[in-house]
């Protein structure tokens, strides 16, 4: 089953996220708003499924706000997201910022 990017950007437009106390700090150490998130989530691309995780299934978004790029991982919950991490791609690690090198 895959990952529905519909269903997320509805989930989030309809205010039915959680911020995980990770990705909070994370927010905090990388300079990140709730609105980058945002952004991320609704005019993002998934370049990557986790379909079996746990408790839900979730995906890597890759998208720019502001010309920069970032990564969020959301959890697609029943009746919400929980948004897992976030981070600025490296490209050390990344081909342009959607294919990992390593």
């Amino acid at each position: 089953m895959s990952i529905d990017h519909t269903r997320l950007t509805k989930l989030f437009l309809e205010d039915n996220f959680i911020i995980s106390d990770h990705a909070r700090v994370r927010m905090f150490q990388r300079n990140v708003s709730t609105e980058d998130i945002g952004q991320v989530i609704l005019y993002g691309e998934i370049i990557e499924e986790y379909t079996e995780d746990e408790p839900c299934p979730s995906a890597l978004f890759l998208g720019y706000v502001g010309g920069t790029p970032y990564h969020v991982v959301p959890a697609h919950c029943k009746d919400h997201i929980r948004v897992i991490t976030v981070y600025l791609p490296g490209k050390d690690k990344w081909i342009d910022y959607r294919i990992r090198s390593d």
